[in-house]
């Protein structure tokens, strides 16, 4: 039971990733490869709060959101200058940038010995030590940001970001600042990948710099282009996907000193049959 609840756990966090990011890649158009950065920035903001400050989670993640709304505008303001291939490199290199702090700035992060010790949230006098406690609140966040993404979509506002995505100039004749447009959702969803990264380090108790690599930036783009991009639900069911793919491949018979690699290689050959005959994703409304 213990191995389920973490498995929901996992898919409840990388469901929060995959629908901020997208937001930015599947209704706007913006190959952003920088998602792991604001993940890790919530994650290091509420594990150095918790740690050093005996902060509350629930204040520290609110605090996390800030800190990676602050950044995210600068770094945003930058990308959206960009279009296209330029914005991806872009975004590639700011998550290179955020990822070398996180490793070098060793008496705040403590570099690669990572920050232990992380406190479980504690809600009215209980602590959520218990994963199946913890997971209700990670359903509840999940949900959250969700029904928050639906309502962006649905609305005028993102009526616009689907019409940068399809041709910005157009949108820009008839007085749509986008800059402005694409500038805020990038922030937006910045912060909601900070919620999920201050789930993360409070559910492991244990971060590094490891978790929020280049490579993570990639699955999770890779969680909204399997599930379906330009589709909240997709988002989900892609999450769903990876994390309980590399589970499955487990059980079968590989033998043992070539099971890891096995189950990556099946992993790679099912990801792109699905994207030659289903490249728009298994929900997606649109191709990258």
């Amino acid at each position: 039971m213990d191995y389920v609840i973490h498995l929901l756990i996992l898919i409840g966090i990388f469901s929060i990733l995959g629908l901020s990011l997208n937001l930015v890649v599947g209704y706007t158009g913006l190959l952003s490869i920088t998602q792991a950065a604001f993940y890790g920035i919530g994650a290091y903001t509420t594990a150095i709060l918790m740690r050093a400050l005996g902060m509350n989670f629930f204040l520290s993640m609110l605090i996390g959101i800030v800190a990676t709304i602050v950044i995210s505008s600068i770094i945003g303001t930058v990308l959206s200058k960009f279009k296209d291939d330029y914005y991806a490199l872009g975004s590639f290199g700011f998550n290179i940038i955020i990822y070398s702090v996180m490793l070098n700035w060793q008496g705040l992060t403590r570099g690669p010995l990572g920050l232990p010790g992380i406190g479980r949230p504690e809600l009215f006098g209980l602590i959520l030590s218990e994963n199946g406690a913890f997971l209700i609140l990670v359903i509840i966040l999940t949900v959250f940001v969700f029904l928050l993404s639906q309502a962006i979509t649905r609305s005028s506002f993102g009526r616009v970001l689907m019409a940068i995505r399809e041709d910005e100039k157009v949108i820009q004749v008839f007085g749509y600042r986008t800059h402005s447009y694409k500038l805020l959702i990038f922030i937006v969803s910045a912060g909601m990948a900070s919620i999920a990264g201050s789930l993360f380090a409070s559910y492991i108790t244990f971060i590094d710099p490891s978790s929020f690599v280049l490579m993570e930036s990639i699955f999770i783009l890779a969680i909204i282009i399997l599930g379906g991009l330009a589709n909240n639900k997709g988002a989900v069911l892609g999450a769903i996907i990876m994390i309980l793919l590399p589970e499955a491949l487990r059980f079968v018979g590989f033998p043992t000193e070539i099971a890891a690699q096995m189950r990556q290689v099946v992993y790679g050959v099912l990801l792109i049959i699905l994207m030659i005959y289903r490249p728009q994703g298994v929900m997606g409304n649109y191709k990258l």
